[in-house]
């Protein structure tokens, strides 16, 4: 028996070891997975917070705009070439009325040439109503451009100023609004928050700070505690309406008077600028980066230079010279994203009002409910005591 249990012992530890090896190998081919699920994971919680959500929606909008660029800048606009025709033939029908009538029927010919004109005048209206501007695809999809565009479609703006020619350009714009509105509405409440608190403190702060709190509020609040008795006190300050509204004004005003000096527009077509798009409402007739000199400007003034002789030649120096003003419709597009943020700031600060002046009033309306009661049972007594009374 000593023997069999001698023999036999060496197989089962050596079973032991091998499940006990097995066990670590498992585990060991484990971590790899459990430290990438741990990467996941951090990563998820990390874009959920508002600096993820805000990088992750510059970034959506960045790659958007290289793409829009790469897929719309492929479309041949056939229409320059037909309205060049359409110039040149009406041209011809204009010099044939001319050497026709030769100036001898001076009443025939104007009406014959407002005839032409006037039909002239109506073919490029409908052409200009299609979507024409007189531009090249790679005028139009310029970097800043692309990126204003990209803003309009994941904050349900819509300027409406450009829009997607080709094919794959209208279904990546349908791809891109699903993936990107909803983005736009997790950086909307999440930068509202953040906002909101940080104001409220910093109006809390300076309320304390002006303040002048009297002895009597001093010793309730050591009465009751001292960290409960501030609570108590920081509690019952609400931000106003008023200011979130001056808020807006003021980001509003500063916005005025940036795009009026980068976009060269009037102050007030600037703050109409402003508050249609705060507002998304956005009709698309004053968009930044219009004015915004780009690549394919610089060879189109270049080849005028080279065909026309009449032609300044300053004005290619002049657009190589401001080509690099692109960082301004950055910091457009940050201030378009900052302006959301403020707007949803002002909407959690004016509920959290809204909720304590409808609490207030509910409290008001069932204090003057028990007033008027009382005042009713001291008039006219109770009618349950009267009850009482025929009973007994």
């Amino acid at each position: 028996m000593s023997n069999k249990f001698q023999r036999s012992s060496p197989q089962v530890l050596g079973a032991g070891v091998g499940v006990d090896a097995s066990v670590v190998s498992s585990t060991a081919s484990n971590q790899p997975r459990k430290r990438v699920k741990r990467c996941c994971r951090n990563f998820v919680t990390f874009m959920c917070t508002q600096v993820g959500v805000g990088a992750l929606i510059v970034f959506y909008a960045i790659c958007g705009a290289l793409a829009f660029m790469n897929i719309e800048r492929e479309y041949v606009d056939k229409t320059a070439t037909y309205v060049l025709e359409l110039r040149q033939n009406y041209s011809q029908r204009l010099w044939n009325i001319t050497e026709e009538l030769n100036l001898i029927d001076k009443p025939l010919w104007v009406n014959e040439t407002n005839a032409v004109l006037r039909e002239y005048q109506v073919q490029i209206a409908a052409i200009i109503k299609n979507g024409y501007v007189g531009r090249s695809p790679a005028q139009i999809w310029s970097f800043p451009a692309a990126l204003m565009f990209c803003l309009s479609v994941i904050t349900m703006i819509g300027y409406g100023n450009m829009v997607p020619r080709t094919p794959w350009g209208k279904g990546f714009t349908v791809i891109y609004a699903t993936f990107g509105i909803p983005l736009y509405i997790l950086y909307f409440l999440n930068m509202g928050r953040v906002l909101a608190r940080s104001f409220k403190f910093l109006y809390r702060s300076m309320h304390d700070c002006t303040q002048e709190r009297s002895y009597d509020a001093r010793l309730e609040a050591l009465e009751n505690g001292s960290s409960l008795g501030a609570l108590t006190l920081r509690k019952k300050i609400i931000v106003p309406s008023t200011a979130c509204l001056w808020v807006i004004i003021f980001y509003v005003l500063t916005g005025t008077i940036m795009f009026a000096n980068w976009e060269k527009w009037s102050f007030l077509n600037s703050f109409y600028f402003c508050m249609t798009s705060l507002c998304k409402i956005g009709f698309g007739d004053f968009v930044p980066g219009a004015s915004l000199t780009t690549a394919a400007d610089v060879d189109a003034a270049t080849h005028k230079l080279r065909e026309d002789i009449s032609a300044d030649p300053n004005e290619v120096s002049e657009l190589q010279r401001i080509t690099d003003q692109h960082s301004k419709l950055a910091i457009n597009f940050i201030y378009m994203l900052l302006g959301m943020g403020l707007v949803a700031m002002c909407r959690n600060l004016m509920r959290e009002e809204v909720r304590v002046k409808l609490k207030e009033m509910k409290e008001d309306a069932k204090l003057c409910v028990e007033d008027t009661r009382l005042r009713f049972v001291g008039c006219c007594g109770d009618p349950r005591d009267l009850y009482e009374n025929d009973y007994y």
